[in-house]
């Protein structure tokens, strides 16, 4: 029995005797009901992507296309890899936040050194983070981009803390997120405010993370191009030209990203300035999660919560438009709404405190002429089916992704709407499975498009395959509830691993997990019943004690050390914010709790002991290997 079976069997034999906890009435829809699809192969094939994109220390989105580590793909990749191995997922978060600049932006790219610079473009070149932004306090031993992508980042630290608690507090893996995390958010609200109303700006499309969207077509008019010899479309070598950006927006692309780095990356100035709904409703659920971090920690979540209800309260005065029966960009720039109807407009679905009215509108739009679910569309469709811009085939002009497609379906969800949300989830399933976890689908037929194998459809399939538990008491039993009163246990494991050991029933190998000591403070009493974490035996078997026949798992964790002995030097984490007046989190110059200089070489001890399996720094990217031969595309 592998460890992740031990600590589920211990949480189902202790529920079965405890009270649970109240439940709310609405909360953020967390984690996926069960799937009638089954789990069996398509398990095994979604964690044999994730495995075969492992790098090391993080994830690449594609092994030819994409190359190196995206910011808001790493956060949706550890989603679905805490399903099968949460020290894994634990790793992702931290070798993307180790790579955080000091004035605490999250970049958006995170740089293999072992890729060859003509893989990929935008390439490192081309940023030149350690110089152009110094100001900024850019890292100057691992090479990233300069701009950001939208911030699910506290959204999967919660998730993968949950995941399992008992690995989580052994490693100190919260107490060494959530300082990055607070300061992350903090650079958004203090820095990004660019319209004066509360909301975040995105000051490039790739920012927002779909990348060619109609929505940016009136803001980036005002931009002049680069000239097409400047540059070389590394994307056009893996891909059709008709499914890729046009040469004219690609070079209002490159014309964007280079003044912003020749003003050092310094906010505020730049031609192109948008509100946009999905990146600010994802700051609003992730700041909800923060709350729930400072919870875990010892500390007060009641400010964020708060917050997060201001910002949902500036998300409908400025962007609803009560006429389209969706939210609307905001052209910060043009000074007005931007009319094209994106999915982006549909992402706030996922909050849970937006007025009745709203998401009754919502749910009517997703459904209706504009969209179509359920009707003419398989996957929520990534524009406006009746626009003039709709393409069923060009990235983010009309193609149906299964990031946007994952979080409507929490949306509907979180709001009641089961059944649409069940359906929802059986076609992305149904999809991953037949299109080989396609990068994106059209919208009508499912055809695949663009990277097979593709990171975050696979961890998402992962995700959407889990079984909730009975009860909503966290699976270890450690006295942490769940506030959302849906935390599940993980997969069927009498479907995923037929020829394994029993799942079923309770922990045989030794004491009942819902004996250990439930401050998370005694490390001795976390692995009572497992194997001696104190000096494994490198040489020998698998430590997990999981079967080796089922890749979905045992593949993953094979070679990670002792995770109890990774960060016993964390500060108590009650005492975390308490000294900061600013309840949004600790001053980015004082990110690194454990005093290492946060523009400095020395990435790979910052705040919560070594930085994943083995102490990966980010700067050691490159354990695994890749293909020299791949080419990357640009995908922003």
């Amino acid at each position: 029995m592998d460890r992740t079976a031990q600590l589920t069997a211990g949480a189902t034999a202790h529920v079965t005797g405890r009270a649970t906890a109240r439940v709310p009435e609405r909360e953020i829809a967390y984690d996926p009901p069960p799937s009638a699809t089954s789990a069996t192969s398509l398990h095994v094939r979604a964690a044999a992507v994730l495995e075969a994109n492992w790098t090391g220390a993080s994830t690449v989105p594609s092994r030819s296309l994409y190359p190196h580590q995206w910011s808001w793909d790493s956060a949706f990749i550890a989603i679905g890899l805490r399903h099968v191995s949460p020290l894994r997922a634990q790793t992702e978060l931290e070798t993307l936040l180790a790579a955080q600049w000091a004035d605490g932006r999250v970049p958006h790219i995170v740089f293999n050194p072992s890729v060859p610079l003509d893989a990929y473009f935008p390439s490192p070149d081309f940023w030149r983070s350690s110089t152009a932004g110094r100001a900024a306090g850019a890292p100057r031993t691992v090479q990233t981009s300069g701009i950001v992508q939208p911030p699910v980042h506290a959204l999967a630290a919660w998730l993968v803390h949950r995941a399992d608690p008992v690995l989580s507090r052994a490693r100190g893996f919260l107490a060494g997120v959530y300082p990055r995390l607070a300061a992350w958010h903090r650079y958004l609200l203090h820095r990004r405010d660019l319209g004066g109303g509360g909301l975040v700006s995105v000051v490039h499309p790739w920012e927002q993370g779909m990348d060619n969207s109609p929505c940016w077509d009136a803001p980036l008019s005002r931009v002049t191009p680069a000239p097409a010899r400047s540059f070389r479309r590394a994307d056009l070598d893996h891909g059709a030209a008709e499914d890729r950006p046009t040469d004219l927006d690609y070079g209002r692309y490159v014309r964007l990203a280079a003044d912003y780095r020749d003003a050092g990356y310094a906010d505020g100035d730049g031609e192109f300035a948008v509100e946009d709904p999905a990146f600010n409703a994802l700051l609003i659920a992730s700041e909800h999660a923060l709350a729930h971090i400072a919870e875990e920690l010892g500390a007060a979540g009641t400010a964020r919560h708060a917050r997060a209800e201001r910002l949902t309260a500036a998300l409908v005065e400025r962007l609803w438009e009560p006429a389209a029966g969706m939210f609307l960009c905001r052209d910060v720039r043009g000074g007005g709404p931007i009319g094209e109807r994106s999915v982006t407009g549909l992402v706030p679905l996922l909050l849970p405190g937006l007025p009745r009215d709203i998401t009754a509108a919502l749910v009517r739009t997703l459904r209706g002429p504009h969209f179509s679910l359920g009707d003419r569309t398989r996957l929520v469709p990534s524009y406006d089916l009746l626009g003039e811009a709709f393409d069923p085939h060009r990235y983010w002009r009309g193609p149906a992704w299964f990031n946007t497609s994952w979080l409507v379906e929490r949306g509907l969800r979180t709001h009641g709407e089961r059944a649409a949300a069940g359906a929802l989830r059986d076609a992305m399933l149904r999809l991953a499975d037949t299109t080989d976890f396609a990068e994106y689908v059209d919208p009508y037929t499912g055809e695949a498009c663009g990277a097979t194998g593709f990171g975050w459809t696979a961890a998402l399939t992962l995700d959407l395959l889990h079984q909730p538990r009975e009860h909503g008491v966290s699976r270890t039993a450690t006295g942490t509830f769940d506030r959302s009163g849906s935390d599940w246990s993980g997969p069927d494991r009498s479907a995923l691993d037929r020829s394994g050991p029993d799942r079923s029933g309770p922990d045989r190998s030794g004491p009942d997990r819902s004996a250990s000591d439930r401050s998370g403070s005694d490390r001795s009493a976390l692995n009572r019943s497992g194997p001696d974490r104190s000096g494994p035996d490198r040489s020998g078997p698998d430590r997990s004690g999981s079967d080796q026949s089922n890749p979905g798992r045992s593949a993953l964790d094979r070679s990670n050390p002792d995770p109890s002995a990774l960060d016993r030097s964390n500060p108590d984490p009650s005492a975390l914010d308490r000294s900061n007046p600013d309840p949004s989190g600790p001053d980015p110059s004082g990110l690194n709790q454990s005093g290492s200089d946060r523009s400095g070489p020395d990435r790979s001890g910052l705040g919560s002991g070594d930085l994943g399996a083995g102490g990966l720094g980010a700067g050691d990217l490159g354990r695994g290997g890749f293909d020299r031969s791949d080419k990357g595309g640009d995908r922003g």
